[in-house]
């Protein structure tokens, strides 16, 4: 048998579900139907029967096309909704019989802002629909950016773990001898004045041998707490040794401030320690030095000066602040408690 095959006949829910984005005009230019999906985007059903140009602008082919709607049977539009979000579509238009066209719309580019303005889904796509693929792409992506983003923030909450501790004593919380020196660094640098203060504990030996290591670590950190409570934010406090520690007093410029500050921290450091019922008791001594007594002050130089004169003190009998020698001996050495307070140290543990 020859002869041409009959053509294929849809009735309306069926091509609905074949092309749900389609849109059914009438030879007048009126909206005869739509696909599900584009019912939908239309908004409710005051779209039927209304002109195509009072839905839809039509940006190509440029409005006035020769031939009328006629004109448009083969060529590819794109349209925009004038209701909003104002959606865009890519569509193209075969006649339909009667003078009237149909005209199958596709989202493009813009199909995952259609689908989060318009709430739609898989089942307002054709099954064939490569929108649907996009969106699965689209969703893959935005899981993938979201896993990323939660371990490069804890690969970063690691590394800032990581820096902080290695920039930490462990014991007490202080800065160790790397963040001093590091904070030294950046005090020269900045070339403000500051003040360095060493401080070394007396009678910690005996606290060790009288009443433990355990008893020596609950004074360490005692101290820790008695000078972090006579120094700033912008201070760093530093355990450099067993019980040695370092402050650097940022904008201290004057004798009379560090020793202030400095006799502070030796009352707070003289209170007792209890320990499982018994008394620990240490004194410190105390050496510092100004960077503005110095022409090119460097941070060996001033830790130096500062340790001098914390032995200084120790000599002349502990539990006390002293000055180191300035290079152009800008000041005369002395120390700032009486000679007869400073040596009343306290007993060693017993």
């Amino acid at each position: 048998m020859t002869g041409a095959l009959p053509g294929p006949a849809l009735d309306p829910a069926a091509l609905g579900r074949l092309l749900p984005l389609h849109l059914w005009l009438a030879a007048d230019g009126t909206v005869a139907g739509a696909g599900p999906t584009l019912a939908r985007m239309l908004g409710g059903g005051d779209w039927r029967d209304r002109p195509f140009a009072e839905l839809f602008e039509l940006r190509h082919p440029r409005p006035g096309t020769a031939g009328g709607l006629a004109g448009l049977a083969g060529a590819r539009l794109h349209l925009v909704l004038r209701r909003p979000p104002h959606t865009g579509f890519k569509g193209f238009a075969v006649p339909a019989g009667a003078g009237g066209l149909v005209v199958n719309l596709g989202l493009g580019a813009g199909v995952i802002e259609a689908v989060r303005e318009h709430r739609l889904t898989e089942r307002d796509f054709a099954p064939t629909d490569h929108a649907i693929e996009l969106l699965y792409l689209a969703e893959a992506k935005s899981v993938i950016q979201a896993v990323l983003r939660d371990v490069n923030g804890q690969l970063e909450a690691a590394r800032s773990a990581a820096e902080e501790q290695a920039l930490t004593d462990n014991l007490t919380g202080l800065r160790n001898r790397r963040a001093l020196d590091a904070a030294l660094a950046r005090a020269l640098a900045a070339g403000v004045p500051f003040a360095v203060v060493r401080l070394d504990l007396d009678w910690f030996k005996a606290v060790n041998d009288n009443l433990g290591h355990a008893a020596g670590d609950a004074v360490l950190q005692a101290m820790a707490r008695a000078l972090g409570a006579e120094t700033r934010a912008a201070d760093t406090v530093a355990r450099v040794g067993g019980d040695e520690f370092v402050v650097l007093l940022a904008g201290v410029a004057m004798a009379a401030e560090a020793e202030a500050i400095g006799e502070r921290m030796l009352t707070r450091i003289a209170a007792p320690v209890i320990w499982e019922g018994r008394e620990a008791r240490v004194s410190a001594s105390v050496g510092y030095v100004l960077s503005r007594d110095y022409p090119r002050p460097d941070a060996d130089r001033l830790l130096g000066d500062a340790d001098e004169a914390l032995y200084a003190s120790k000599r002349a009998g502990r539990g006390r602040i002293m000055p180191g020698r300035a290079p152009a001996a800008l000041r005369a050495g002395r120390p700032s408690r009486p000679a007869a307070a400073a040596a009343a140290a306290p007993p060693p543990a017993e």
